[in-house]
């Protein structure tokens, strides 16, 4: 077992937050109802057709939509390597007992994608701030509500997608500023 191995199962097995973890997921499913049950699943698990309309209407809407779009898929790159990775490499099990280590609860990849897409969203259009980060904070509770993840798996998940969103931001302004520097011929 290499140092790096020992060292993520000593943090995993002594979370430090577990207990934080624990009371949060208490009250929320003390919150569960069986007529949220249906849109729960809904908001979380059908997000990704609203994200292809979303990205449709983005390609219709003139250069700023495009510009959006194009952003919001290069964010996602860096979101989802380091999501994958770190599901991988943490290998936490899930609230609801699920410990297939491909499939691991830390971060939450529908959290940290909605979180990446928000903050897209919000950088080029500030009006739609609230709506979206409404939005992304809804998909991450829903995914506490089904029992998925922890408290702190979609707080990691908030911190993985922003950073993801800047990346993919300074990514797009540094390949439009290169290509705007080639001189015509």
């Amino acid at each position: 077992m290499t140092l790096r191995a020992v060292a993520v199962l000593v943090f995993t097995l002594s979370w430090p937050l577990q207990p934080l973890d624990d009371s949060a997921r208490a009250w929320v499913l003390s919150q569960r109802r069986p007529e949220l049950d249906t849109p729960m699943r809904l908001i979380s698990d059908g997000s990704r057709p609203f994200l292809y309309a979303l990205a449709a209407l983005g390609l219709v809407s003139g250069a700023t939509g495009r510009t959006v779009v194009f952003e919001t898929l290069v964010a996602l790159v860096p979101v989802n390597l380091l999501v994958e990775s770190l599901k991988w490499t943490v290998g936490r099990s899930r609230p609801d007992g699920d410990s297939r280590r491909r499939n691991s609860a830390f971060p939450s990849s529908h959290a940290a994608n909605a979180f990446a897409v928000a903050t897209v969203i919000a950088r080029r259009w500030r009006r739609w701030l609230i709506p979206a980060g409404f939005s992304a904070a809804t998909l991450a509770f829903s995914r506490m509500y089904l029992d998925r993840h922890w408290l702190s798996d979609v707080t990691g998940s908030l911190l993985v997608g922003v950073a993801g969103a800047l990346l993919g931001a300074w990514i797009v302004r540094r390949w439009r500023d290169a290509r705007d520097a080639v001189p015509y011929a």
